[in-house]
């Protein structure tokens, strides 16, 4: 027990005696530390000293430097400004020189324009008692000539007058020509623009054919099979086809003759397949016409079809197609009359579209103008009227049936639709090669031509001439004058369009001629 006290009071002595040392020990490194970071803290303030110091030295130089830039760059702006005040300066100087020397000129002007004025009264002045005098003198005048002349002045002035409109008039006249012969010249300019335009880009190539056609044969010997026993067989070939069949001396061909163009292919072809056959008596000649006008029939819708579709001409009424085909065996002067339609449509589409118009309704008038020649043998009338009769009941629109009906002149053209389907028809007819004229209606043309220039008064003679392209008139010229030779041209030009049928145009030239003759002796 006693050990055990010992013990623990040893270890509390021991444990006292060791915390006291630590704490004696603590608090002398302690010491030591703190005196350490005061030289250190001492040495940082110095340092920062000495920074602040040559910071604030920087600081200064930097001031005063920029400070002696700033006055520099003021002294460099003040020596400008100076200068510019003293250009200034100068400038105004020499404007007021100018404006003093300008006001010393007004000055010695104003009195150059009061000098002048003066002296302008003054002429003034005298011209007015010039004036009285020439009044005076000019009513003396005027007295003496009414005594000379036994005329007054009212009448003088009428006489003068008189002279004076018929002056005006003449010149009128040939103002008149003038103006109307340059309008001419650019009209026909325009108008030959699109015509020759028209034509180049539709020109075609033509079929000519007639009123009979040519079957070849292969031997003489078939022209008697053709006849047959006692004619038998040309005699039920005629009956069936409506055709004239001469077999003459011509070697190894039969003429097949007839007005009516389809029955004369019907014949033809039916007498090709005939000869290729070899059978012909009237039984297989009724069963081969009877075929071959069917399929000529289907063959004659098949070409209007294909004329209509080349030119996108759509919606016309199968009637009008079949009608259209019928128009390849049909020929006017030589001229086959469905190539005729068709280079007239392209053409009236040409010009429509030089003139803005509606080249659809200007390309379906074309080809339909001359859709009467389908059926002229079988109807009474003109083609245009039948043609129109026929647009009308198949329901054409109403610009159609008008110039189908008018493109001869039947009706009085009222639509820019009429007129170009006109003119689109005379230059598809005129055009050299495209129509055979015959020599009876071309000798009349050319004297009716004669006749229609002879009727006017004045004219001594005429002449027809270029294949009555132009007439040549001669007038008398004591009787016309150079301006009435104009108005004469211009009436015969309006007899001959109201009294004559003719393709293209006719050029009508006045020649007046006054000739002065003398002997000497």
């Amino acid at each position: 027990m006693n050990d055990i006290v010992v013990v623990l009071v040893t270890g509390i002595v021991t444990l006292s005696i060791g915390t006291i040392g630590g704490y004696v020990l603590f608090l002398q490194a302690s010491r030591k530390k703190i005196g350490s970071a005061e030289d250190k803290a001492k040495k940082i303030l110095t340092d920062a000293e000495e920074e602040v110091k040559n910071k604030i030295k920087e600081a200064s130089i930097e001031a005063k430097e920029q400070v002696f830039r700033t006055k520099k760059a003021l002294e460099k702006e003040i020596t400008r400004r100076r200068v510019d005040l003293e250009r200034q300066e100068k400038k105004i100087q020499r404007r007021e020189d100018m404006l003093d020397s300008k006001f010393e000129l007004i000055d010695k002007r104003e009195r150059q324009v009061t000098g002048k004025e003066q002296q302008i009264d003054g002429k003034l002045k005298r011209l007015d008692e010039q004036l009285k005098e020439m009044e005076e003198v000019k009513q003396k005048q005027i007295q003496r000539y009414e005594e000379i002349s036994s005329m007054t002045v009212e009448q003088a002035k009428q006489a003068l007058l008189e002279s004076l409109e018929n002056e005006v008039k003449q010149e009128a006249a040939i103002v008149i020509k003038r103006v109307e012969t340059e309008t001419r010249e650019i009209a026909e300019k325009k108008a030959r623009q699109i015509i020759t335009l028209a034509i180049q880009r539709c020109a075609t190539d033509q079929v000519t054919e007639s009123t009979v056609s040519v079957v070849n044969l292969p031997n003489e010997e078939m022209k008697g099979r053709i006849i047959g026993r006692e004619g038998r067989n040309i005699r039920a070939l005629e009956a069936t086809t409506g055709c004239n069949i001469i077999v003459d001396d011509t070697p190894e061909a039969v003429v097949l003759s007839c007005f009516d163009p389809l029955r004369r292919e019907v014949a033809r072809l039916s007498l090709q397949k005939l000869i290729s056959d070899g059978r012909i008596h009237p039984a297989r000649i009724e069963e081969i016409v009877e075929k071959t006008e069917k399929d000529l029939l289907e063959h004659i819708t098949e070409v209007g079809e294909q004329a209509a579709f080349d030119l996108g001409v759509h919606n016309l009424h199968p009637e009008l197609i079949k009608l259209l085909g019928r128009l390849k065996y049909r020929t006017s002067y030589g001229q086959q009359v469905l190539q005729h339609v068709i280079e007239v449509a392209h053409l009236c589409r040409v010009m429509a579209a030089e003139l803005s118009v509606d080249e659809q309704l200007a390309k379906r008038a074309g080809l339909l103008h001359d859709i009467g020649k389908a059926v002229s043998y079988e109807m009474e009338g003109t083609h245009a009227m039948i043609g129109a009769e026929l647009a009308k009941k198949y329901n054409e629109p109403p610009a159609i049936v008008h110039a189908i009906a008018a493109h001869h002149g039947e009706e009085e053209l009222r639509t820019i639709i009429a007129v170009l389907v006109q003119a689109s028809d005379a230059i598809s007819a005129a055009r050299p090669g495209a129509r055979r004229e015959t020599l009876e209606s071309y000798i009349k043309r050319l004297e009716k031509l004669e006749e229609i220039a002879g009727s006017f008064e004045g004219v001594e003679k005429s002449f027809a001439i270029q294949a009555g392209r132009e007439v040549r008139i001669m007038v008398e010229p004591g009787k016309l004058n150079d301006t009435e030779c104009v108005k004469l041209a211009r009436d015969v030009t309006k007899k001959i369009e109201e009294d004559l049928e003719y393709p293209g145009q006719i050029k009508v030239t006045v020649l007046r001629e006054t000739r002065a003759v003398e002997y000497a002796r």
